[in-house]
């Protein structure tokens, strides 16, 4: 698996991803070119970590948890901001980033 910040030099044409695409949700791009966002994504990487993380991607299968799963991430990402003061921060701020 392979995390890349969207603000990286190419990362969004490289993978076909709008730039309000990329600001409404965190995506997941597979080797055969399927994409998925939101919370289908982060349950993707969920997926691929495995170990206890394999439970609530079991659950995102039904479909009323996948629906509040959506729901929650949604509200999430429209409220990214109010995480910044819990300490966390993006890649692209860090002083050795390559964003642009």
């Amino acid at each position: 698996m392979l995390v890349l910040p969207n603000q990286g030099r190419g990362v969004l044409e490289r993978y076909g991803i709008s730039r309000a695409e990329a600001d409404r949700s965190a995506w997941v791009v597979a080797r055969d070119g399927r994409r998925q966002e939101g919370a289908a994504a982060v349950n993707r990487v969920l997926q691929q970590i495995g170990g206890p993380w394999r439970v609530p991607v079991a659950a995102y299968r039904l479909g009323p948890i996948a629906a509040l799963e959506e729901v929650l991430y949604r509200w999430i990402a429209r409220h990214r901001s109010m995480f910044a003061r819990l300490g966390v921060r993006p890649e692209c701020d860090e002083a050795e980033s390559e964003c642009e």
